[in-house]
């Protein structure tokens, strides 16, 4: 059992007044509606530690759809052929849990945003040509009517990895469908990511170096990005 130690008013991002209550060891227990929402390239660890904060925290959790997206393993094989296809289902997957995430009480965190997908994915195939100009910018033009309708998320969290753990963190999780993706593929994605990070503008952001961090395997490394994140909500430690 956690003990009730306080309780204080704080102000969001968004300038509206919340109360919250500060309960023994770092836990915090919310009586708000708070979004968080990690970010990060293929294999930085966003499905597990989403898993794990949610756990913890007791969060609703959304994932990506990864596992029921009908177009993932043609894409790997052909990106040319299916980069349009698959970035306009991840559109609207994203898009509807948004939509989801907005009309509901309570907290959640989300793994990968519908920002990525046109800043970071659709981006990266359009400048290495595997998406056309047209394509890109019939894209782009449906990503903006629906972007007005979305509130960026209280906290975002990138996970910030290079290469080779990226690399190995891919080749650890054996997923068939990835086993085509190239080095190359990877190292420009990680470049709009920072470039993406480094101008981001819409809400909190709190940048995680995990190179050298194992929160599966070390609960030191997990109990650390926890603290961070109730410092960056709520400037408690």
């Amino acid at each position: 059992m956690y003990n009730l130690v306080g309780k204080f008013t704080y102000r969001t991002v968004g300038g509206h007044e919340k109360n919250a209550l500060i309960c023994s060891r770092f836990f915090i227990h919310y009586t708000i509606t708070m979004h968080i929402a990690i970010v990060g390239n293929i294999g930085a660890g966003k499905t597990t530690l989403a898993t794990k904060l949610s756990q913890h925290f007791k969060w609703e959790l959304y994932l990506e759809a990864v596992e029921n997206n009908p177009y993932l393993k043609d894409f790997y094989e052909d990106m040319e052929r299916w980069a349009f296809h698959l970035q306009v289902f991840f559109l609207n997957s994203r898009f509807g849990q948004v939509q989801q995430i907005q009309s509901k009480d309570g907290h959640v965190i989300q793994d990968r945003t519908i920002y990525e997908d046109a800043f970071i994915f659709a981006k990266n195939l359009h400048q290495s040509g595997l998406m056309t100009t047209r394509d890109y910018e019939n894209y782009f033009a449906l990503f903006q009517s629906m972007i007005s309708m979305v509130k960026a998320p209280d906290l975002m969290i990138y996970l910030k990895a290079d290469l080779p753990k990226l690399i190995g963190q891919i080749e650890k999780r054996n997923r068939d469908y990835e086993n085509n993706i190239s080095i190359n593929y990877l190292r420009n994605l990680n470049e709009h990511y920072n470039s993406w990070m480094s101008t981001y503008d819409q809400g909190k952001l709190l940048v995680i170096d995990v190179n050298n961090m194992d929160f599966v395997a070390n609960p030191e490394d997990l109990g650390s990005i926890i603290e961070r994140i109730n410092s960056e909500l709520f400037g408690l430690f």
